[in-house]
């Protein structure tokens, strides 16, 4: 049997924390079962609200307090909370309690193992390559900070006969280490060919408590910032050795996200080029939008409106032999191309005679062959006809010459 165990259930009490808080001694079965459904219900009415974790913390008999960890909070309460309080409405008739309902968001979702999961599920089940959405997940969760990434694969991957697992590994994923910080997430894709399950384990650093008095303040700023006040992060001892040895750069696979860093002109830098980010760079505003345009609609105006001088004379000339030569060059162009396309037509013209004439005398040479051949059938039947004519006479002269 395998000897696998779950990185988050072997983490409890040391760097995790339970994601259901509650005792009970007699209703401890239904109280599972209830966990168990409100978690199934949650996912399922919230498909597109990239849910990372759900905390369920009961408040003695008579009420549960649920925490929803999300990508896209806007998504989980809706326009005016109606999406959020229709999920608490929900929850109270299933569990037949008072519901609070909190959304917290995650603050960085690139690092997030469930999100990066469901985030290759979805590329997957748009027909994207397997291996692209893989190598792009890792690249990603890697640029955003992580020191070791894994994700795995299994099924029918590429639409094969046969199911079988692949999986990338890029920088260190401690499995064994226990004060590791390793996210763990999976998810399933449906796909036209059967379904593919996806695992990915994200390694954040190591996880250190600290004693003394600096620990609470440390504590609040974590809790200001959407950590966890009992939690000290920090990098492994290999990426601090590396770092202060001079470091050595981290290889990242590059799986064809985004785009390239390109250089585009612009008339407002000195140097005369300006840096674009994958996605299109930043965000032009209205405003800035309206402000280059009425100062190009100036300019343009002063330009027609300016006097022309002598010193212009020169320069409409050369515009003008330009526009010319551009003309002579476009009509030239234009003739050369319909001389082509006359001389096409002729050619066609000829090999469709050519081939016209070719199939008309075979036609014939086939039917002054064919009428050769009627001719010597014929010819063969009448000999056939005299033979067999002989033969009956000669035969009839035998017996009338024996009765004599």
């Amino acid at each position: 049997m395998g000897q696998k165990t779950h990185p988050y259930g072997l983490r409890l009490g040391i760097v995790t924390d339970w994601t259901a808080r509650w005792y009970s001694d007699k209703d401890y079965a239904a109280n599972v079962y209830e966990d168990y459904k409100i978690r199934t219900f949650l996912n399922t009415e919230l498909k597109r609200g990239a849910i990372s974790r759900i905390d369920i913390e009961r408040i003695g008999d008579k009420k549960v307090q649920v925490d929803i960890h999300t990508g896209r909070p806007g998504v989980v309460i809706g326009r005016g909370g109606s999406e959020a309080e229709r999920m608490r409405a929900g929850l109270e008739k299933l569990s037949g309690r008072r519901v609070k309902f909190n959304v917290v968001e995650v603050h960085n979702p690139e690092v997030d193992a469930t999100l990066l999961a469901r985030s290759v599920a979805d590329q997957l089940e748009g027909r994207v390559s397997f291996r692209r959405a893989m190598k792009r997940t890792v690249a990603t969760a890697l640029k955003a900070g992580a020191e070791g990434v894994r994700v795995q694969a299994s099924g029918r991957l590429g639409g094969s006969d046969m199911g079988r697992r692949e999986w990338y590994l890029e920088g260190r994923v401690p499995l064994h280490t226990l004060r590791a910080d390793i996210d763990y997430g999976e998810a399933t894709a449906s796909t036209t060919v059967g379904a593919v399950g996806v695992k990915v384990w994200v390694y954040k650093g190591d996880i250190m408590k600290r004693v003394g008095s600096g620990g609470k303040a440390a504590a609040e700023a974590r809790l200001a910032t959407g950590g966890f006040a009992d939690r000290d992060r920090r990098r492994s001892v290999k990426s601090r050795a590396e770092q202060a040895a001079g470091g050595t750069e981290k290889r990242i696979i590059e799986a064809g996200g985004g785009k390239r860093v390109v250089e585009s002109g612009d008339s407002k830098r000195s140097s005369g080029r300006r840096l674009i980010e994958a996605g299109g760079g930043k965000k032009v505003s209205a405003a800035d939008a309206s402000a280059e345009f009425a100062e190009a609609q100036e300019a343009g105006v002063a330009e027609d409106h300016r006097p022309q001088t002598t010193d212009d004379r020169p320069e409409a000339e050369a515009a003008v032999e330009e526009v010319v030569a551009e003309t002579e060059d476009a009509v030239v162009e234009d003739v050369v191309a319909e001389a082509e396309e006359a001389v096409a037509d002729e050619v066609v013209a000829e090999v469709v005679e050519a081939v016209v004439e070719d199939v008309v005398v075979a036609e014939a040479v086939a039917e002054e062959s064919a009428e050769e051949a009627e001719e010597a059938a014929e010819e063969a039947e009448e000999v056939a006809v005299e033979a067999a004519t002989d033969e009956v006479d000669a035969a009839d002269a035998d017996e009338s010459g024996e009765e004599k």
